[in-house]
């Protein structure tokens, strides 16, 4: 593959590895039986989001638990119940809303580490298997539901819940929606879809409709994009298991920079936090790693989720 740029290529440190007294290496699940094809799964780590405190929240999606992880690098449960966490955002400084695969939009109160369903059905039906979501300025949400789909089954979402409580379905054809993020003018929707190898380009209509859907970029390998954010000049920057690496892309969808892992293959979500949003955090899933990496372009603070509808 040739591009018109040359990515520069760094490698990402180790910042914090989850202590052996939390993994459980002899466990087997349904989730690792669906996803890891069986495999012998003593955690598997996702959702990073930076507190405002000055530390990261981590879930952990086959036994249902989210961590704190100070920038000691010292771990502390939160909270473990019968679900399995992924994507994670924060309303407020205690308030952590969560996609669970089984049980839809759970929300976290993390001064209580209470949990509770909050948004488990659309018009009765169930969802197929939520994934990551994204706020907006205004107070909506937007978030993907993955389940098992694929090229053998295109029929993943994309749904944006507004404040009022109203539920838009935005797309219904994706292969594998997961990762999501909006652009710094919130006038486009990136949206990863894993296992078509790509991330969609999804223009937001000033009636909130979508139009002219595109294919913005294109990976390779045996996984593809997973998690996404941007940076303060709205590139935008991927997760890719499979590649075990970051993409940062330009604004014409070429790589300019290339960070690896040096812990696995199994990059799968990424946030920016630290003093002035300048570090990078991702979760190498498979090891049960957070890597780091400073970055010289900020990163992109996202919007509060309104707590009107909470």
């Amino acid at each position: 593959m040739t591009w018109l740029t040359s990515p520069e290529t760094r490698q990402m440190a180790l910042f914090s590895r989850l202590p052996d007294h939390f993994r459980r290496p002899d466990a087997h699940n349904a989730w690792a039986a669906a996803n890891r094809g069986g495999q012998l799964t003593d955690s598997f780590l996702e959702g990073p989001v930076w507190h405002p405190d000055g530390y990261l929240l981590v879930s952990d999606i086959p036994y249902g638990r989210i961590f704190r992880v100070d920038m000691s690098g010292d771990w502390e449960l939160l909270v473990q119940y019968d679900g399995e966490p992924n994507g994670m955002k924060l309303t407020d400084p205690d308030t952590l809303i969560i996609t669970d695969y089984r049980h839809g939009l759970m929300k976290l109160s993390l001064q209580e580490r209470r949990i509770a369903p909050w948004l488990s059905r659309r018009n009765s039906e169930s969802f197929r298997g939520v994934n990551d979501l994204t706020p907006d300025s205004q107070g909506n949400l937007y978030f993907t539901d993955q389940g098992q789909t694929g090229l053998h089954d295109p029929t993943g979402r994309v749904y944006r819940l507004g404040q009022d409580g109203r539920l838009d379905l935005l797309l219904d054809n994706c292969p594998s929606p997961n990762g999501l993020v909006l652009s710094p003018d919130e006038k486009v929707l990136y949206v990863a879809m894993t296992r078509g190898n790509c991330v969609w380009r999804v223009p937001l209509q000033p009636d909130g409709s979508v139009s002219k859907v595109g294919q913005f970029f294109t990976s390779f390998g045996p996984s593809g994009p997973d998690g996404l954010t941007v940076n303060q000049h709205g590139e935008l920057l991927i997760a890719n298991p499979g590649l075990g690496r970051v993409w940062l892309l330009n604004e014409l969808a070429e790589p300019i920079e290339i960070l690896l892992s040096p812990a696995g293959r199994s990059t799968t979500n990424l946030c920016f936090g630290g003093e002035g949003f300048r570090q990078l955090f991702v979760t190498e899933s498979v090891s049960g790693a957070i890597l780091t990496c400073p970055m010289r372009t900020p990163g992109r603070q996202l919007p509060s989720l309104s707590t009107a509808f909470l």
